[in-house]
């Protein structure tokens, strides 16, 4: 249960389109003693933040205009310690999952009792007071210590340690790393390790995605600008070699940045100093740099897109990440790491895979990688409603895994398998949508199989004979199975 509200009054921002749900919400958390706005879309409510800013934000999801993922994109841009609580009367999958991701502190299913909203705000508030509190924005910033389960390098793969040694060896060096490897592999996390790896961990950390910016912005964000250099420039603006000087800079998928800064880019890295846009004189900057692609630049050379001087001169001390497909004797390692953190994160508890998840994921190449193989446990732990992580858990009703693709399942020669592949070919030919249609055909054709023996399909499924039998129950109560 949640702590009692205390007599403090917190400063709460209602944001709904529909005028009875905000009348309803004022007026149950005014009666608690708080202090209630009400804005009734997104664009409103970051003029109401930017006027006073709040303590906790309370909106709905569907919205005309900004909807309630991308209002909370925003504040957490913003303010990133503003605590904000979703809802939404159209709940699926993908927003709880998006919702979360993006640092909701709760998702709320409407229509829902007055209690649920009072104790929600309850733990809002009574996690803040347990919370060591940040100077820079009093009210706001609320800091958590960094949780052990943090960005980290797991692994006892031998060319990944051999790596680890050599990124330790370059560490506290100047000399610029060009990290390599397929999308993720895990490039940043280790520029970061390398960072902390280095007498520069107590400086700052600065990335950039050289990817993710127009190239009208990409330039300023690297070298900054004084005010007026250009239109729009009301402030100058210290760029990302300014603001890591003393610490590490990471420009992430240097690949594509675009020639024409490409040269500026060299003569900061040759000469040690930045000239910002309109600036009157360099600035001496103390910098490390790495530098990250899944490009293969000597090829971009060759085709003219990358400056060959440029090239050299980043691939002082290149690391190159092995795939994960390279890596198995990792995959159970990071499997529990994945397992660990998203329970801990979530609040929910540590289940095992299934014996048929492992048989997968011992079989999968993992295209994506690292990266792919935390985004379906993440979601696997928020969807698992069972004691044990199903391969229906890690299903997407948008874009299915190829790790499910049932044409890519390895079963073995055991009597059985082959009617429960003949339903998962049969499933796929005729298209079902969900995992849970391929699922009930795979069970029904296992008991089929087996004479209706529970125990022998369960084995066969590589589920438990409580899971088979929940199942069934289900299928049962939905009218599904006789």
């Amino acid at each position: 249960m949640p702590e009692p509200m205390s007599e403090q009054t917190h400063k709460i921002l209602i944001v709904d389109d529909e005028q009875n749900m905000r009348i309803a919400l004022f007026e149950a958390l005014c009666r608690n003693g708080h202090e209630v706005a009400v804005a009734e879309n997104g664009r409103m409510a970051l003029e109401m933040i930017a006027r006073q800013q709040p303590e906790l934000v309370i909106t709905d999801i569907k919205m005309p205009g900004m909807d309630g993922i991308e209002l909370l994109r925003q504040i957490k841009v913003l303010l990133p310690g503003l605590p904000v609580v979703i809802m939404t009367g159209f709940a699926t999958v993908d927003t709880a999952v998006e919702a979360m991701k993006q640092g909701a502190f709760d998702y709320l299913l409407k229509p829902f009792p007055v209690e649920v909203i009072e104790e929600t705000v309850a733990r809002v508030f009574a996690l803040e007071r347990r919370l060591p509190q940040a100077t820079s924005r009093p009210g706001l910033q609320k800091v958590v210590e960094a949780p052990a389960l943090e960005k980290q390098i797991v692994g006892q793969n031998g060319k990944l340690l051999q790596l680890m040694d050599r990124a330790r060896s370059v560490a506290s060096s100047k000399a610029t790393v060009l990290i390599l490897g397929e999308s993720g592999t895990g490039k940043e996390v280790f520029a970061r390790f390398i960072h902390q790896e280095s007498e520069r961990r107590n400086g700052p950390f600065v990335a950039l995605n050289c990817a993710a910016l127009p190239e009208g912005l990409l330039e300023s964000e690297l070298f900054g600008h004084e005010k007026g250099a250009f239109t729009g420039a009301i402030v100058t603006k210290k760029g990302k070699f300014e603001l890591a000087d003393g610490g590490t800079l990471l420009l992430d998928e240097i690949g594509e940045i675009p020639l024409h800064l490409q040269a500026k880019l060299l003569r900061v890295l040759q000469e040690e100093e930045v000239d910002r846009l309109g600036g009157r004189a360099p600035c001496k900057i103390n910098v490390h740099v790495l530098a990250t692609t899944n490009r293969d630049l000597a090829q971009a050379v060759k085709e003219g897109v990358f400056r060959q001087d440029l090239y050299y001169r980043l691939n002082v001390i290149p690391l190159k990440l092995p795939p994960l497909r390279e890596r198995r004797e990792d995959v159970g390692l990071l499997v529990d790491f994945f397992i660990q953190k998203y329970a801990a994160q979530y609040g929910k508890s540590v289940k095992q895979p299934s014996s048929a998840v492992w048989s997968r994921f011992s079989d999968y190449d993992w295209p994506g990688n690292v990266r792919e193989m935390e985004n379906l446990i993440e979601r696997a732990t928020l969807l698992s409603r069972g004691h044990e992580l199903e391969l229906w858990d890690f299903w997407d009703d948008v874009e299915p895994p190829s790790l499910l693709d049932p044409a890519a399942v390895v079963f073995s020669q055991a009597p059985g398998h082959a009617a429960v592949a003949a339903a998962m070919s049969a499933a796929a030919e005729v298209g079902m949508q969900t995992l849970r249609e391929v699922e009930r055909q795979m069970i029904m054709q296992a008991l089929q199989a087996n004479d209706n023996n529970r125990t022998h399909a369960a084995g066969i499924l590589g589920i438990s004979v409580r899971t088979l039998r929940n199942k069934l129950h289900e299928y049962r109560s939905q009218g599904m199975v006789e």
